[in-house]
């Protein structure tokens, strides 16, 4: 097992990153309050890992569950209101510890749920999806999403621990784990070159879930957000960093419909698109786009745009982004391979071409 601390004052937590930690019953008593317990999870994952969580903490705790349809098409108050619910139902109090089980759908909500219920309660993540481990079970944002907008009602609020068990990944189909290699990658091109080297020369084995390997990937994108989220918790500002891809991909879901294709998915194209305006304001080199690009084929996600997209429909989704500030759009663009920027300050030609020049890209590949 492999361990490191979110470095958060009195509100600091550890991650726990290994094989089969989720069985570790002392992981979980150091960080549950009090003696009840309402696990979070969905169908899908309940099917699978919700009864063995059950039966490790049966019997020290009242404990109960809450499943909830997969997918994300359902981060939704109308399912937030599920989870509120279930807690009232079975009479939880304020010393209740909700565990949000699955991956990053169920610990959004789970934790907007927990910072919300009784004005706000512990709550454990154990991720069991890629994307989950590396991204979302870290750094304390929790919320659900709005037809004109994703994550545009949350709050910021951290957990008492994050469970990692990297046993959960060989349950995740293929399209998932991609989905989730797409965070990866992010940290090796906002924050750690020679990460972004090692991920190009393991990439193959990582797809293969080499133990070794995918247990320092997980590791290194932890730390990576880890010191970030330690500098700047509610994102004032080097914390945007980690949102590199985001707000085009952001754009993507919305426009498609949430689910429709995967957020790691949306991302990967929104880094390209990002790491090609970087570019072309003179950031990157040419050999920079073609290994990012290579890099994310390697890990079987998309590099460019869907086809249902146009010019107008991205301009019109990032403007209701959340990093817009007083009116502009800003960006998370790259300064170098492994650096990244915030600004509002791209020409608009070249936002305008690179986000075209996909589209037409897309199209020819089609």
């Amino acid at each position: 097992m492999r361990t490191l601390s979110v470095d958060l004052g009195d509100r600091s937590y550890p991650i726990y990153i290994g094989s089969g930690v989720r069985q570790q019953k002392a992981l979980f008593t150091k960080a549950i309050h009090g003696n009840q317990v309402m696990i979070v999870t969905n169908e899908t994952v309940a099917d699978i890992y919700l009864a063995s969580l059950v039966a490790l903490l049966t019997e020290d705790y009242q404990v109960d569950t809450c499943v909830l349809p997969d997918g994300e098409v359902y981060k939704t108050l109308d399912t937030y209101a599920t989870i509120m619910t279930s807690l009232l139902q079975a009479k939880h109090n304020r010393t209740t510890t909700i565990i949000a089980l699955g991956g990053g759908v169920v610990g959004d909500m789970a934790g907007f749920a927990a910072a919300t219920y009784q004005r706000g309660v512990p709550f454990i993540q154990v991720p069991t999806t890629l994307l989950s481990q590396v991204d979302s079970s870290v750094g304390g944002k929790t919320g659900v999403n709005h037809p004109l907008g994703k994550n545009m009602i949350g709050a910021f609020y951290q957990p008492q621990a994050v469970i990692i068990d990297t046993d959960t990944l060989s349950s995740l189909p293929p399209r998932e784990l991609s989905a989730g290699m797409a965070e990866v990658i992010k940290y090796g091109l906002i924050c750690d070159a020679d990460f972004f080297s090692w991920l190009e020369e393991e990439m193959q084995d990582l797809m293969l879930l080499d133990t070794d390997k995918i247990t320092e990937a997980i590791y290194r994108s932890c730390l990576a957000k880890a010191n970030v989220v330690a500098q700047d918790e509610k994102e004032g500002g080097i914390r945007a960093i980690l949102n590199l891809g985001h707000t085009f991909g952001h754009a993507i879901e919305a426009e498609l419909g949430y689910g429709k294709w995967l957020h790691g998915e949306a991302v990967a194209a929104g880094c390209m698109l990002a790491v090609d305006l970087s570019w072309r304001m003179g950031n990157l080199s040419e050999q920079d786009v073609s290994r990012s690009v290579a890099l994310f084929e390697a890990a079987k996600l998309p590099v460019m745009p869907p086809l249902e997209m146009s010019l107008e429909s991205f301009v019109e989704r990032m403007a209701l982004d959340k990093k817009v500030l007083d009116g502009s759009l800003r960006l998370v663009l790259l300064s170098a391979l492994g650096a990244a920027i915030v600004t509002s300050d791209f020409p608009v030609a070249d936002f305008e071409a690179c986000i075209l020049d996909a589209l037409e890209a897309s199209k020819q590949a089609s």
